[in-house]
């Protein structure tokens, strides 16, 4: 299942609902890519599953520094 490792985002279910009031159900999906982040504390570049919040965030604070706000422990070794 699709989810943003840093934001936890993940699929919703909601209703559709048509113009004669007909419900039915609908995953709403989070935008979630695959991106190569470069870490330099490590010297390495890291894939990681990301939604494009969190992209966007990253490449404003860096990856670590991301990860600390959020209170994650990344598990990365140097």
């Amino acid at each position: 299942m699709a989810k943003c490792i840093l934001t936890g985002k993940r699929p919703n279910k909601a209703h559709n609902i048509s113009h004669a009031h007909n419900v039915t159900r609908k995953w709403q999906k989070p935008n979630i890519q695959t991106k190569r982040v470069f870490v330099p504390e490590l010297g390495r570049f890291v894939r990681l599953s990301l939604s494009t919040r969190a992209i966007r965030s990253i490449t404003k604070v860096g990856l670590l520094a991301y990860a600390r706000k959020k209170n994650l422990d990344l598990n990365i070794q140097s």
